[in-house]
């Protein structure tokens, strides 16, 4: 008689995702219970976390009221060529488990991507990523999602997708089972968007200062990059914390990009839908290289992309280690960062807003005021690199408030008046690069569109060249004049840039001017 060999009993498949870098990627998770000693044997690269599903879904199971499957169990996650990382296959895992062993006859499994960590319980806790993961299943055209209570309104800002809000085991189960109708969960996305803090802050309430507002505005209607140079108490942190408050509001595509960094850093509160607000980040001048731009084992966003379509504040910028400014160099010019591991790499947007403040001299006071000496002064300037400063574009004196404008009770212009001017600004620079996507404002032209929209006259062009001449700027600051110019005059709801606006934008490289020597 022949000899016999043991033979599977049931393979059940589903649908999941996982995430890398901002975006995710369909994983089916196939689970094959077999005849054998009872062992669970996941496969498919996973990392420490899911390898430690095993002990979670098992437990999870007997406390939800299921048998634990006998036998060889084999979990596949593929494509088994790409690392999975994390907690979220714990709930597809479970459920294939209980389809595997035919506790359960999932009817509508394959109309849903499923995520969710398990507790030992069976309650399903939330996890990161989901956003992404929503919009992968629906490129890949299945009916919805099914995700933790916590994540469904995240999932569901994703038009045309079902979102299914489960808290524990057996709900999911039944669900699948087709026993448990659970209502999709929905959101109002116009009710989102208009959503305003409740501490909102105002452009008002910073008294005097009127010239650095001046120049904020400048700043927020085209994108540009700003350093405010003056002596403590002048309000240089007042004011860029209220740099948002003018800034023109997220498109839904920005929002949508936000969302996604925000949630696979695990930033979103519970129940949050949405990152409609432009975020503002103000990491502390001892964060690392790793922690601006982004890093780790599993790398994970730095604050740089944290800060992505907002803004990112370096609060006394000398301060900050020179090597971790540097590496903000390419960043700043290319819109995004790329972190390398032996593993592969993962590319974050970094498109921001950098604002940052400093002091003139290092003891705080203005140069005629310090006792530190001229070559102190220079040592502390030279901590900010020429090619950093060359990225920013307008740099700008705070001077100490005067006593009658603190005293003053006359109101300051709001920031919605500001913000108003703001977007008309950010609306021309829409037409005028309408087919561009990636192009929304006049920081971010390149050379052909610097040679298309920022055509000079003969004297406008003569004043220029002698303000290259007599500061000795560099290519890289001719281009930044000239885009700082582009903003004034939209501004100004002027086609041509005239000497008036070359003319302010000059006064805007105040280190170039060496103010301080």
């Amino acid at each position: 008689m022949g000899r016999t060999f043991p033979t599977y009993r049931v393979l059940s498949q589903i649908r999941s995702a996982s995430v890398q870098g901002i975006e995710a990627f369909p994983v089916e998770v196939e689970v094959n219970a077999g005849w054998g000693d009872t062992l669970i044997v996941i496969v498919g690269l996973p990392d420490a976390a899911v390898r430690e599903s095993r002990d979670r879904t098992s437990t999870a199971l007997a406390n939800s009221g299921y048998k634990f499957p006998m036998g060889r169990t084999t979990i596949n996650l593929a494509p088994a060529d790409v690392k999975k990382e994390g907690p979220s296959f714990d709930l597809p895992i479970a459920l294939g488990m209980l389809a595997a062993s035919e506790q359960i006859n999932p009817t509508r499994l394959g109309d849903f991507a499923i995520v969710g960590e398990l507790a030992l319980t069976g309650a399903v806790r939330p996890v990161k990523g989901v956003l992404p993961i929503a919009l992968a299943a629906k490129a890949a055209g299945l009916r919805g999602v099914m995700v933790p209570a916590e994540n469904a309104a995240e999932a569901a800002v994703v038009a045309g997708l079902e979102v299914i809000p489960v808290r524990n085991l057996r709900e999911a189960a039944t669900f699948l089972e087709g026993t448990l109708d659970i209502a999709p969960t929905r959101v109002d996305m116009a009710a989102l968007f208009n959503q305003t803090p409740d501490d909102e802050l105002d452009l008002a309430d910073v008294k005097g200062q009127e010239s650095v507002k001046r120049a904020l505005e400048i700043a927020a209607a085209g994108g540009h990059n700003i350093l405010l140079i003056g002596p403590p108490g002048t309000g240089k942190s007042m004011l860029a914390k209220r740099i948002p408050t003018i800034l023109p509001p997220l498109t839904l595509e920005e929002a949508l990009e936000t969302t996604k960094i925000h949630s696979i850093a695990g930033l979103l509160n519970a129940g949050q839908a949405l990152v409609t607000q432009r975020p503002f980040r103000a990491p502390h001048h001892t964060v690392s290289d790793a922690g601006l731009l982004g890093g780790g084992i599993n790398p994970s966003p730095g604050e740089i992309s944290l800060a992505n379509n907002g803004v990112l504040f370096l609060d006394e910028l000398p301060e900050f280690k020179r090597n971790v400014l540097e590496t903000m160099r390419q960043p700043l010019e290319d819109g995004r960062v790329t972190i390398s591991r032996a593993s592969g790499s993962m590319t974050f947007p970094s498109q921001f807003m950098l604002v940052s403040a400093m002091n003139p001299t290092p003891d705080g006071k203005m140069p005629h005021e310090s006792r530190s000496s001229p070559r102190e002064i220079q040592n502390y300037l030279g901590r900010i690199s020429g090619p950093l400063l060359d990225r920013i574009d307008l740099h700008v004196e705070v001077p100490a408030v005067k006593f009658q404008e603190m005293t003053s009770a006359k109101p300051g212009e709001p920031s919605s008046v500001v913000r108003a001017r703001v977007i008309a600004s950010r609306n021309r620079q829409l037409q005028r690069f309408a087919g561009k996507p990636r192009l929304t404002c006049n920081a971010r032209m390149g050379s052909k569109e610097l040679k298309a929209h920022c055509q000079l006259d003969s004297a406008t062009m003569d004043l220029l060249k002698f303000a290259m001449s007599d500061l000795n700027l560099s290519a890289r600051a001719y281009d930044r004049i000239l885009k700082v110019a582009r903003t004034i005059a939209d501004l100004a709801a002027s086609d041509p840039i005239t000497s008036e606006h070359i003319g302010e934008a000059i006064q805007y490289r105040s280190l170039d001017r060496q103010l301080w020597t």
